[in-house]
């Protein structure tokens, strides 16, 4: 390696650390690690940094109060999170929002779903802007077909993406003004602008952006300029989070450059963006700045690890203090293009880094028998235990706890004066605690086995914690295809050497590369990082023969701009690459994929720059399994990568020693065959002859590497560690319960489950299943008992526990090996017609009957019946709403039985007035994928048992059941304990109505010794005339969200929840109805009434909205469906939120621009309902206001509740108001629709839904005495990613 004639400076300024590492003149290295944070020392971590190394290297002081000088530097290349830090603790430059007149809440309701689902109390991050201001303008798509009367006065204008629009309200620039000067007045001085559909024609934000500049706002984001795609809530968002970050990031590049002699105007300074390249430190902007740190680790792996002669792709893996950041790499860097961070969805090129729990401080808790780590972290500080400050049990002190850290190797930092070493015996005390807790907890129990030790204790959270992190790593390659045995998991991070092994051995992975600058990694992937311009535009044309000349013409603009940018940065022609790429989906989906045509050279039928179509191709097989080829492909958007290359490579070959590796010193580990001697080397003196067998311990100046047993390091040519991952020793476990066990199965149990979901989503053609993601999975015992369900859809939660069980009593012993079982019936466990489930038997050589069940659940778009759509508001029978299945054999003897269940989904259309299945394609598609889910069930199942042994796994799928039930009965002990504190009584009741007056009654008793209750829906209405029966899953369902709900924290959700409970249902009433009665809106809307009435009962908190709000408009040509949000009751100790879905639905709501682009129809408004929340010591949320102009004649039908009876307040709390649909018709008549009905829509007429505000807690009088309550800032991490933006889709359904 030849060195520079300067000194080069690669940083990482991160939240705690900031690593520097630098090329010094001659090649000389130097990696330096020092406190981001250290104002009684320094003001700026990365300067401090440079002044330390000069000063070193070159013999010359550099005073830290003066300029330092650049002459002896080449350039500077950074990452920072100050970005991150000011989105994550809220502070960022104070913004002003300005958006279309009609949506001021928008980005308060976002997509309309919480993120999580069983906390009552809602908390949603902060949105960024202090003011709104609401824009008079308004711009339209032009819509072929549009029946409303022609105005020649309306403007059109052609936008960029190729689409027409009408301008329908012209931009008031004069009363704009005023507002912004008030704006001005109040001090803020930072702008975002979202206007509809101004990813396609700006010139309304332009406009705007020019008369603030003018009137003196320092900054101003144009969502069209941030990010020029359709969809305006994450467009909003990423303009809001440009406006509120880059300020701060201005700020302290301002700071930062006065830290040298002419404020480094004469020197090359770069920043790492989140899409892994670098730009200029004036290009620098806060929405492309949010993964800056890890975006260098990427980078750093990537060049490093991966051999493009011998391509294995890669995992990283990135192991800090508070989370664990993991990726992939197989030749070419992984992209998303929005994901959410701190509650903000960010549409930019993001690389796809998932951050998950699980750091050296994440928190070790045992919980109702269970062994919890994380999410809550101990930070900094006080940091673990053994870091001398108080602080709690954490990851770090496990591995300290079990001879994995050696003190004498850590510097004397620790302790009030920071000048102890780390504090061992400080971990051992509170181990010694913890163990005596969890050895009494245990020594109740029958079937328990011997008491455990203090380093039995730590080995068990060490594994639970080694597989919290294998999850997501599963799912980041299962997601999209591959086999996670195939990687190399290369390591960096401070933390990550000590748990390496175990992983990759988890995983199945035989290789684990850490390279020799793994704790500065970040730091070393921006010195070998290139520069990146980018270029994109919308675009709306179908990728085919005609579009092609327009399609070259705008790569070929997007390319020169690329170039164009890049030689201004003094890059020569010759070192710049172009890389194109073309959004692509197929029409009628949501599914859309970024693809380049690298690989795939133009042919005779693609366009000149490539076979586009070949790439998404490919592509879409390998992440879905199969390919649409009669459906059209859309273009979307169009992206031009631009790549300065900086030729930059800082390894150097090492030399071989010649001599056995020199012993550092022998130490005792403990690892699951116990104690066993250890030889602790240190790096530095390892050269590339020399070999490791485990157990070991190698130690870096950054890091601490553990070579397990069966493993062997080798140090390469370069001086990084490679470990070779033996299968280690087969651990014997036994049927007895061991607590540390429990807690992997539980995560082996929700793994399968989750694989399962994942094979679902990857093979499903709907968009009900692929995208909105309206499906659940679930494994289940030889009783059909649910043993795991993920995700937790609750209005699924149980209800398949049911349909599986009535199987087993249905079919007996007509259920055989081949046979696959499809079903829907309300009387068989089913929640209405369209949720399809799908039951396969597990069978096993050694057992005659099947020893587990897996199924899988999904939402089906149409199955028939009197409405598109199978939801018809006034169905009076089951045979209305659609095609029925009891116990029908979709697969017999291994055969699908594709005839049999086409017969039986067309069988509704010889009803009169009904139709079979309007989309049979999809029905059979998707049945397929559900049978395709269920066998990957059976695959891992079936390892898991051969790993284990069938009757090991059994036994611990009782056990984890038996953990539920703990769970559950603990609450009802600590509720009937309040409860008689405070009445004398051991029961309650309560009673809430249905619209039509139907009484849903409950009585609860509760047995305080054993923590039972017994749950008596008695004196609940009869059957109804109509489709609000509610089958008996359904409120099994609820009771069982209601319990997880008040239980307060994570348990695992199966059969167990339900076994201290005794459930008493009428039969013929509404919550138990006959066979053939209507259920459709007993799913969608007496759910959230039988939660009402037991969170009532229980006095947990109001009533919410109650409802969904169930919206459906079609015709010949379009059909569409959605659920509105509501406001949310409030509790003891927090106000409800507004404009969020609540309790048994999560449904995500349709982008405004996406709903006007793909529906005739124009969103007039979507904002909050003022006062709409019951008043009360806490207030109940508002309700939305939902305005719909209809273009074309539809039939709308709206199935609502909560429109008669108001959602209840508790203690005093008024209730909140009632919804309201109203139809303004064309002639300017206005018609209350009731909350049942179908009716038809001419053009010209407005459907206007006012949704219900949630119920008030405690009397109004109270709330100036009460404080309000304070935010919580647990010190946990902020999950973001693919895998992360996975999970909560899948939970907002």
């Amino acid at each position: 390696m030849d060195g520079p004639d300067k000194f080069q400076f690669a940083i990482d300024r991160g939240g705690t650390f900031t690593d520097v590492f630098a090329r010094c003149p001659g090649g000389k290295v130097r990696v330096m690690k020092l406190l981001s944070e250290d104002p009684a020392n320094y003001q700026d971590a990365p300067t401090e940094g440079i002044r330390r190394i000069l000063e070193e290297e070159t013999a010359i002081k550099f005073p830290r109060d003066q300029p330092l000088d650049t002459d002896r530097i080449e350039w500077i290349r950074m990452g920072t999170t100050v970005a991150t830090n000011a989105l994550l603790e809220r502070k960022g430059e104070r913004i002003a929002l300005l958006i279309t007149r009609g949506f001021r809440d928008l980005l308060h309701i976002g997509n309309q779903a919480r993120p999580k689902i069983f906390d009552l109390e809602i908390q949603m991050p902060e949105v960024l802007y202090e003011e709104v201001i609401e824009v008079e303008e308004r711009v339209v798509l032009k819509r072929d077909g549009c029946g409303l009367p022609k105005d020649p006065s309306i403007k059109t204008f052609v936008g960029s993406s190729g689409d027409s629009l009408e301008v329908w309200e012209p931009l008031n620039l004069e009363h704009l003004k005023h507002e912004l000067l008030g704006v001005l007045s109040r001090g803020i001085r930072s702008l975002a602008v979202v206007l509809m559909h101004s990813y396609t024609w700006s010139s309304h934000e332009r406009q705007i952006g020019e008369l603030a500049r003018s009137l003196g706002f320092s900054h101003v984001s144009l969502s069209s300029e941030v990010m020029p795609m359709i969809r305006m809530v994450p467009r909003g968002y990423t303009a809001c989070a440009d406006a509120y970050l880059t300020p701060c990031i201005q700020r302290y590049l301002d700071g930062f450059c006065s830290g040298f002699r002419n404020q480094l105007k004469d020197l090359q300074v770069l920043f790492m963006r989140s899409d892994g390249g670098l730009t200029p430190m004036h290009s620098f902007s806060g929405s492309r700045a949010i993964l800056s740190g890890p975006a260098g680790g990427v980078v750093g792996y990537a060049i490093t690890t991966y051999n493009h002669k011998q391509p294995q792709p890669v995992i990283g893996f990135d192991m800090g203090g508070t989370s664990t950041d993991v990726s992939r790499y197989a030749g070419e860097y992984e992209h998303v293009f929005e994901a959410t961070t701190a509650g903000i969805s960010i549409q930019a090129p993001q690389l796809d880094v998932n951050t998950v729990a699980a750091g050296g401080g994440s928190m070790l808790f045992f919980r109702s028998g269970l062994f919890v780590v994380g999410p809550e972290s101990a930070g900094a500080h006080p940091g673990p235990a053994c870091y001398r400050k108080g602080g709690p049990l954490t990851v770090t002190d496990a591995n300290l706890c079990l001879g994995r850290l050696l003190p004498d190797y850590f510097p004397k930092i620790f302790g009030p004066s920071e000048d102890q070493p780390l504090a061992r015996d400080d971990t051992l005390r509170l181990f010694q605690e913890l163990t005596a807790e969890i050895n009494r907890f245990q020594s109740g129990r029958p079937g328990v086995g011997a008491p455990l030790s203090v380093e039995e204790v730590a080995m068990g959270f060490i594994r639970v914690a080694n597989e919290a992190m294998c999850r997501p790593i599963r799912s980041l390659t299962q997601a999209k295809g591959h086999d996670t045995s195939r990687h190399v998991l290369a390591c960096f991070g401070g933390a990550g050497g000590q748990h390496a092994c175990a992983i990759a051995r988890s995983l199945g992975m035989k290789t684990v590369f850490i390279h020799k600058y793994g704790g500065v990694l970040s730091a070393f992937g921006m010195a070998l990082a290139n520069v990146v311009h980018e270029a994109q535009e919308p675009c709306s044309v179908a990728y085919d023969a005609d579009s092609f000349p327009l399609l070259e013409e705008r790569i070929a603009a997007l390319e020169r701009q690329c170039i164009e940018a890049l030689q201004r940065q003094g890059f020569h022609r010759s070192q710049i690459d172009t890389e194109p790429f073309l959004h692509l989906r197929y029409e009628r989906t949501d599914c859309a994929l970024m693809c380049s045509a690298k690989g795939y050279p133009a042919s005779v039928g693609s366009c000149r720059v490539g076979d586009f179509q070949a790439a998404f191709n490919s592509r879409y097989l390998t992440e879905f399994g199969f390919t649409i080829p009669s459906r059209v492909i859309v273009v979307d958007d169009i992206r031009v990568r631009g790549t300065g290359s900086t030729g930059i490579r800082c390894e150097s070959r090492i030399q071989p020693g010649g001599q056995p590796p020199r012993l550092e010193a022998v130490t005792k580990c403990f690892f699951e065959e116990g104690y066993m001697d250890s030889n602790v080397y240190l790096l530095q003196d390892l050269t590339c002859d020399h070999a490791i067998p485990g157990p070991a311990i190698i130690i870096d100046r950054n890091s601490t590497i553990l070579v397990e047993p069966d493993c062997r390091a080798s140090v390469t040519e370069y001086g990084d560690i490679q470990i070779s991952v033996g299968s280690g020793r087969p651990r014997e476990i036994g049927l007895e319960l061991d607590t540390i066990q429990l807690s992997i199965f539980s995560h082996r149990f929700m793994s399968i489950a989750e694989q399962m979901g994942r094979i679902l989503q990857r093979t499903a053609i709907s968009t009900n299943i692929k995208e909105r993601l309206d499906f659940s999975c679930a494994l289940f015992g030889p009783d059909g008992g649910l043993v795991s369900n993920a995700p937790h859809i609750p209005v699924h939660l149980g209800a398949m526990q049911e349909t599986v069980q009535f199987q087993i009593k249905n079919l007996q012993d007509d259920l055989k090996e081949g046979d696959v079982i499809l079903s829907n019936h309300p009387c068989a466990g089913g929640s209405h017609l369209p949720d399809l489930t799908v039951i396969t038997p597990v069978f096993r050589p050694e057992a005659p009957r099947p020893v587990f069940f897996v199924a899988s659940r999904g939402h089906h778009a149409d199955i028939g019946g009197v409405t598109p759509g199978s939801m018809p508001p006034h169905s009076k029978s089951l045979q209305e709403e659609g095609a029925v299945f009891t116990s029908f054999k979709l697969v017999q003897g291994g055969e699908f039985q594709e005839e049999a269940v086409t017969e039986a989904l067309m069988a509704p259309g010889l009803i009169p007035g009904s139709s079979g299945t309007r989309n049979l394609h999809d029905n059979l598609s998707d049945l397929r994928a559900q049978v395709a889910a269920n066998q990957k069930g059976i695959q891992l199942v079936n390892e898991l048992i051969d790993a284990y042994r069938l009757e090991v796994v059994q036994a611990y799928m009782a056990h984890i059941q038996a953990n539920a039930e703990v769970a559950v009965r603990e609450m009802l002990r600590e509720f009937a304990e309040r409860w008689q504190r405070q009445t004398g009584a051991l029961e309650v009741e309560s009673v809430d109505h249905m619209d039509d007056g139907s009484p849903i009654r409950l009585r609860v008793q509760i047995n305080k010794e054993e923590g039972s209750a017994m749950f008596d829906f008695s004196g609940s209405g009869y059957e109804v005339f109509g489709n609000c029966n509610a089958p008996r899953a359904i409120t099994l369902s609820a009771l069982i969200y209601c319990l997880r709900s008040m239980v307060g924290r994570d348990i695992p959700l199966n059969q167990g929840c339900l076994a201290p409970i005794n459930v008493i249902i009428p039969k013929g009433s509404i919550l138990d109805p006959s066979p053939d009665a209507a259920v459709v809106g007993g799913n969608v809307l007496t759910s959230q009434r039988i939660v009402d009435v037991i969170f009532k009962a229980f006095g947990v908190c109001a009533a919410s909205q109650g409802c969904m709000n169930n919206i459906t408009f079609g015709n010949q040509k379009t059909g569409y469906y959605e659920t509105v949000a509501g406001g949310a009751g409030a509790g003891p100790r927090w106000d409800g939120r507004s404009g969020i879905h609540t309790h048994m639905t999560n449904t995500r709501i349709t982008d405004p621009e996406i709903l006007e682009k793909r529906y005739p129809v124009v969103l007039k408004r979507f904002e909050l309902s003022p006062g709409t929340g019951g008043a009360g010591q806490f207030c109940g949320g508002d309700g939305v206001i939902r305005e719909l102009l209809f273009r074309e004649e539809v039939i709308l039908s709206v199935l609502t509740e909560r429109r008669a009876f108001r959602p209840y307040g508790l203690q005093g709390g008024s209730p909140g108001a009632p919804g309201l649909n109203l139809l303004h018709r064309r002639d300017g008549r206005t018609i209350n629709l009731g909350g049942k009905t179908s009716v038809p829509i001419q053009p010209g007429d407005v459907f206007v839904l006012r949704t219900p505000g949630g119920g008030g807690y405690g009397k109004c009088e109270e709330r100036e005495k009460a404080q309000t309550p304070s935010k919580k800032h647990s010190r946990s991490f902020a999950e973001r990613g693919s895998v992360f933006d996975y999970r909560m889709a899948q939970e907002t359904v």
